[in-house]
């Protein structure tokens, strides 16, 4: 158990569910967080970003804020599922082969979860959620298994990994060449061009100058915010992990990163191999975000045939990492959305 130092954001009364469950997905063991006032509402399955960051995750009990939602009141209105992903947090081990971190098989655990949900629930239905990384998976099961879904809800959505690293890339070089950081443009500049599929280097060093330059976290004189201790405060106040589970969330973050998950990174562009999707549709995007852009979410919208109904949500107060205002406006719009499970 973790250190619990700190007072719960809200109490699930004990007519609902607040637990955590083990189970075994994809052949490895994995963890999910389940909370809801009242189990008969419908399930909201949230997937996480990274590869291998989880947040919103496992160790949000009893937390309002969750990166990329706020969700005390959403526990009133769905059964809120966070799950930790293979190789994330309390689902890191190292025993889980290397070859096993791809998007195809992130796609099959995917959906034994949602199998699972489906069944133990006894629902028809979810609804299914996916943040940055989570986004590429969440597209890809509405696209695929329309019927397991009332609607999908895409936050910071990824379209075209290679186009936005060239995004990223030229952005993050502009940020060195106007702070004269002779390190960052030799090592941005030796980077070459996506998509980067030679090594893995090419990846991380390019995260690892964005993240220096704070492009996932938007502030200025107006909006104040928390940066990443806020996100690293939820794994380190968990009731659900440990001091190990914390240190295991970075060693899982490093593992996701593969050569061959960096080669399936390069394959993805939606504008081509998802042109259509059935169910409703809701896209929901910081106007600041530099790590995931904005225009190429909105070019895919314009593009996509989306016969039940689509909209796209601009939240002025934040860049990949939501801004706790504009995660409690997230939670409204998607709370607007539980009618479609009627």
């Amino acid at each position: 158990m973790g250190v619990y130092w700190a007072k719960k954001d809200f109490v699930v009364p004990p007519t609902g569910i607040s637990k955590v469950e083990q189970l075994v997905i994809g052949g490895i063991q994995q963890y999910m967080l389940i909370q809801s006032e009242d189990v008969n509402n419908p399930i909201l399955l949230m997937l996480h970003g990274g590869p291998g960051l989880p947040l919103p995750g496992v160790s949000n009990r009893s937390r309002d804020y969750a990166l990329a939602t706020t969700t005390k009141d959403l526990v009133k209105h769905f059964t809120l599922v966070f799950w930790d992903q293979r190789g994330a947090g309390k689902s890191y081990s190292r025993h889980i082969p290397e070859d096993t971190f791809n998007i195809a098989q992130f796609i099959a655990d995917a959906k034994e979860v949602v199998h699972y949900l489906k069944n133990q629930f006894q629902k028809n239905k979810i609804f299914i959620a996916g943040h940055s990384w989570g986004s590429i998976l969440g597209l890809r099961l509405a696209h695929e298994n329309p019927t397991d879904f009332y609607a999908y809800i895409g936050i910071s959505q990824v379209i075209n990994w290679a186009e936005n690293d060239a995004l990223c890339l030229r952005w993050a070089l502009d940020k060195a060449i106007l702070a004269n950081n002779q390190k960052a443009i030799r090592e941005l500049t030796s980077c070459g061009e996506p998509p980067f599929v030679t090594s893995v280097e090419q990846w991380t060093t390019l995260r690892i100058w964005l993240g220096k330059y704070n492009a996932m976290i938007y502030s200025d004189d107006q909006v104040k915010f928390p940066g990443m201790k806020l996100a690293l405060s939820i794994l380190m106040r968990s009731p659900d992990y440990s001091i190990k589970n914390t240190m295991n969330t970075f060693k899982g973050f490093k593992a996701n990163y593969t050569q061959a998950m960096i080669e399936d990174f390069a394959t993805i562009n939606y504008e081509k191999s998802i042109t259509q999707v059935e169910i409703p549709v809701t896209f929901i995007h910081g106007t600041k975000d530099l790590q995931v852009y904005g225009e190429l979410l909105e070019r895919y919208y314009q593009s996509l045939e989306a016969p039940a109904g689509k909209q796209l949500i601009w939240m002025e107060h934040s860049s990949h990492m939501f801004h706790p205002d504009d995660a409690r406006a997230i939670e409204k719009e998607i709370i607007k959305l539980k009618h479609l499970s009627n």
